[in-house]
């Protein structure tokens, strides 16, 4: 049985509307509805090139969402150092890393049993 999405698909639109707008890289989803002890629904996962463009990805994902929606994340973290910062949606968790942050920790790897789709980029 897997877990409603109740409003999840425009929310992920919109999430990555906001990442393709600035340009953010190799843009995953993981569905992860059908595995056991998850924390939320989706995984949206994206790489930026600097501190500057993941900050520049993270405010356009809160602005465009923010705008369609009128929703803001629940919580936001790792901002300061910006190499990878978490955007807490509740059914929806946002990861933007630098890209030698994402091969580090290899999330998609590490979550190897969600179901995996790479979001084609028009860029």
């Amino acid at each position: 049985m897997t877990k409603t999405t109740h409003g999840a698909d425009h929310l992920i639109a919109q999430i990555i509307s906001g990442i393709e707008e600035v340009k953010g890289l190799d843009i995953k989803l993981l569905d992860l509805r059908d595995l056991d002890n998850t924390v939320c629904d989706y995984f949206v996962v994206c790489s930026g090139t600097s501190n500057t463009h993941v900050g520049a990805v993270v405010n356009s994902i809160q602005k465009l969402v923010s705008k369609a929606l009128k929703e803001k994340p629940y919580h936001t973290e790792g901002l300061e150092n910006a190499e990878w910062v978490l955007m807490d949606y509740i059914n929806v968790v946002v990861h933007v890393f630098q890209k030698q942050t994402r091969e580090f920790y290899n999330i998609e790897e590490l979550w190897g049993d969600a179901k995996t789709t790479q979001i084609a980029s028009n860029y």
